[in-house]
């Protein structure tokens, strides 16, 4: 089930990597270039008739209330399947489902009510995705009698999928409307809990995040919970596109990240640097002052964030709770803040004009780094925890974890091929996937795996779920990485062999 709901979690980071291409075209599609950028009335006129309601148009394109959800069934089936026929029957699945949902007030009306509007939103996108793909597993491959064969294989599965989605999406809608009570309900209750709200989803989130579980949590608070009717009367439900469409009271499941990822984590990075062995001090600057400037301008943490959460696992739970508390400030403070792809310095510009008390983020902000650089080095040095720069010799080459002279001057063919050795070989990886941050894979046999090997090669940690899967952070390398190693192995030109003893 763990494994299930990875793949579920790695699947939505596609439908994900969308958002910042809608926030940036609501965001400038949105903006007076008269008043807000005083451009004059020539220019700044010509680009609010001619070009900003284009912009915005297409922001609403992928933010839209029928597309959002469209857009997670394609994603999470590709996730699922990895194949264009699954996300096509997604798309056609999809599609059944919200028809069928209008029909069903009409032809059940003395059981659903017949003024009831049948919504699934973002979930029902993730639900649709799922079946998609299994279908897709399942079917692609049929063989049909000769007098059907034009029906066989992969052109099965849109076939059975769509008399599939007419049955399931009947008896679907007939229970849906209590439950879609039940989910306004509820988010209406954790919006309700205001601060503490805010501050478990914080929490949660640094929690599911070792697992790879933290985007099924995020998508149920950024585009289900909470609904907003805009002057147009269409109604937005989640976090992000009530927040990009004028909802001043969006942003409590955003807005808590910003301290955290432009300030606490690069105060925590400090510590770590200034807690090293002196010999190792200038090694794991050189790494660590750049993964706190990813987070500082882009809100990736997880480099950062998983060279010492499993090493010094109390760490971490400090900073999951302090992640909640910074959460919880921001919103007795009132702020509101928003992002489309993740709480940077990036996304905290473009969306500056738009949010709550934004400026309230510097002395927030420098707080908490404060806080994190004192906190975090007393913690270390008082508990003698071995972040990196601390550890036993034995456990790192000459140059350190990840910033090795050799790791740093190979090529990516050269480095995925030395991964791979340090996975086990090819003949030890049963598959091979990768989401923005790290690779996931399903391995033989997960004791054949080199951990300090792999560190050499720049993982901030290898996480072991069972069953041979297994987790290893690599940043943003990791999807070009998972590329060369799948190239590798169809090529025939990797290791298959196990590793030697006295390569392990």
């Amino acid at each position: 089930m763990l494994a299930f709901l990875q793949k579920i979690g790695k699947s939505l980071m596609l439908p994900v990597a969308a958002m910042p291409a809608a926030s940036l075209l609501m965001r400038f599609g949105n903006v007076d270039y008269v008043k807000e950028f005083h451009l004059g009335k020539d220019v700044g006129g010509f680009l609010n008739q001619y070009i900003a309601p284009f912009l915005a148009a297409g922001g609403d394109a992928i933010l839209g209330g029928p597309v959002l959800p469209l857009i997670f069934a394609v994603g999470v089936a590709i996730g699922l399947a990895g194949d264009a026929v699954a996300a096509l029957t997604a798309v056609i699945a999809y599609q059944v489902l919200a028809n069928v949902f209008l029909k069903i007030p009409v032809a059940f009306a003395d059981i659903v009510g017949k003024d009831t509007v049948l919504n699934a939103g973002a979930l029902g996108g993730i639900l649709v995705g799922i079946i998609s793909a299994f279908f897709y597993n399942k079917y692609h491959n049929i063989k049909l009698p000769d007098w059907l064969g034009f029906f066989g294989g992969k052109r099965f599965v849109p076939i059975v999928t769509s008399f599939f989605m007419v049955f399931f999406s009947v008896g679907l809608g007939l229970v849906w409307s209590p439950i879609q009570h039940g989910l306004d309900t509820f988010g209406n209750w954790v919006i309700g809990l205001g601060a503490f709200g805010s501050a478990a989803f914080g929490v949660g989130n640094r929690l599911l995040l070792p697992f790879g579980l933290h985007h099924i949590f995020n998508n149920i608070a950024w585009f289900q919970i909470g609904t907003f009717t805009d002057s147009a009367g269409e109604v937005w439900r989640g976090d992000l596109p009530r927040f990009f469409h004028g909802d001043k009271t969006a942003g409590m499941f955003m807005t808590g990240f910003f301290p955290i990822m432009m300030f606490a984590l690069p105060g925590l990075a400090l510590a770590i640097i200034h807690t090293a062995k002196p010999e190792k001090r200038k090694m794991i600057a050189s790494a660590f002052l750049g993964t706190a400037l990813a987070s500082f301008l882009t809100g990736i943490t997880e480099p950062l964030e998983f060279s010492f959460m499993f090493i010094a696992p109390v760490l971490y739970g400090v900073h999951a709770v302090l992640t909640g508390v910074a959460g919880y400030i921001t919103y007795i403070l009132d702020m509101k803040l928003g992002f489309g792809f993740s709480a940077g310095l990036i996304d905290y510009l473009i969306n500056f004009q738009i949010s709550s008390k934004p400026l309230l983020l510097i002395p927030v902000g420098l707080a908490y780094l404060v806080l994190y650089y004192v906190l975090f080095r007393f913690l270390i040095v008082k508990l003698k925890l071995k972040t990196p720069g601390r550890e036993d010799d034995d456990l790192l080459d000459e140059d350190g974890p990840g910033t090795g002279r050799q790791a740093a001057a190979s090529a990516l063919k050269e480095k995925a091929a030395a991964v791979m050795t340090a996975l086990g070989g090819a003949g030890n990886l049963a598959s091979v996937d990768a989401c923005i941050t790290r690779l996931r894979l399903v391995v033989k046999n997960d004791k054949e795996i080199n951990e300090p090997a792999l560190k050499r090669q720049g993982a901030a940690g290898v996480i072991r779920l069972g069953q041979g899967s297994v987790q290893v952070i690599f940043g943003t390398q990791s999807e070009a990485l998972s590329d060369s190693i799948k190239k590798l192995i169809a090529d025939g030109t990797a290791e298959t062999g196990r590793l030697s003893d006295t390569t392990r």
